[in-house]
């Protein structure tokens, strides 16, 4: 029986480029592996178990001949690739950056978003979003900052990093709070097909971060400022608005009218 378990032990081995590398692996000290190895002796329970775990094993079959064992292995090996090859994840993104490529590089720059807060109920917040090439991926970074109440020139600073998909004529920006980790928010635009973007509308699904945190959704519009920008000048326009400020024009404000329910459903119409 140990001799079958050195010998299926050896065969696990294989696969690795070296010894040293499982045992760094199975964090087991190499001597007494090598024992396992040659036979000498077998795994207590701990080491056993942690062996098996790490081979994707069970621990009577370690005990089969090793004919039987490698025949299993075999068979379990090909059952695995149908999933690890390319998991479902993996299928998923490999589809939508294939359907999204030529249409989302088209949006790439800088744009300044204008969407009612969340947070402050009856404002307007403008954010500052850079979208770009990543490899084949098309990321982006949405930066907020929000008045504390009481604090002369102070401000509370979110900072959001996503990923952006173009399917079936609309463009999907899904993306977290980087510094906080405790928000994830969609939002979800109509393209521009001029050769000239201006404003960009939509909808946003997000997580207010007040205790409350409850889900909420509003009509948002990306502004579109260029490849190149002064990020500094940019950036000062970031900020909490009431909607009869002056900064706000009468053309963002008509596409910032609250959208209507049609149906049960909350759209742009």
């Amino acid at each position: 029986m140990c001799e079958f378990f050195s010998a299926n032990l050896r065969f696990l081995c294989s696969h690795y480029r070296s010894v040293a590398e499982v045992c760094r692996k199975v964090r087991i000290n190499r001597g007494q592996f090598n024992k396992y190895l040659c036979g000498n002796s077998m795994p207590a329970p701990f080491n056993l178990k942690r062996i098996c775990d790490f081979f994707g094993v069970e621990e009577f079959e370690m005990r089969l001949p090793s004919e039987q064992f490698i025949a299993l292995i075999g068979v379990k090996t090909s059952k695995a690739r149908l999933f690890d090859e390319e998991t479902v994840s993996q299928r998923v993104l490999k589809h939508l950056r294939k359907q999204s490529s030529p249409e989302l590089k088209a949006h790439t720059g800088y744009y300044h978003e204008y969407y009612h807060a969340m947070t402050e109920p009856g404002s307007i917040l403008c954010s500052l979003v850079h979208v770009r090439e990543e490899g084949d991926d098309i990321v982006y970074e949405r930066n907020e900052q929000l008045q504390m109440s009481g604090v002369e020139g102070g401000f509370e600073r979110y900072r959001y990093k996503g990923v952006a998909y173009y399917l079936r004529d609309r463009l999907f920006f899904v993306d977290y709070e980087s510094l906080t980790s405790n928000e994830i928010s969609q939002t979800i635009l109509i393209p521009s097909f001029k050769s000239c973007i201006t404003r960009l509308n939509g909808l946003k699904l997000g997580v207010s971060a007040a205790d409350h945190r409850a889900p909420s959704c509003s009509r948002v519009v990306w502004e579109y400022l260029g490849q190149e920008i002064d990020r500094a000048a940019a950036y000062r326009r970031v900020r909490l608005y009431n909607p009869d400020d002056c900064a706000i024009d009468a053309d963002l404000r008509a596409r910032l009218a609250q959208a209507q329910v049609v149906d049960g459903l909350f759209v742009i119409v």
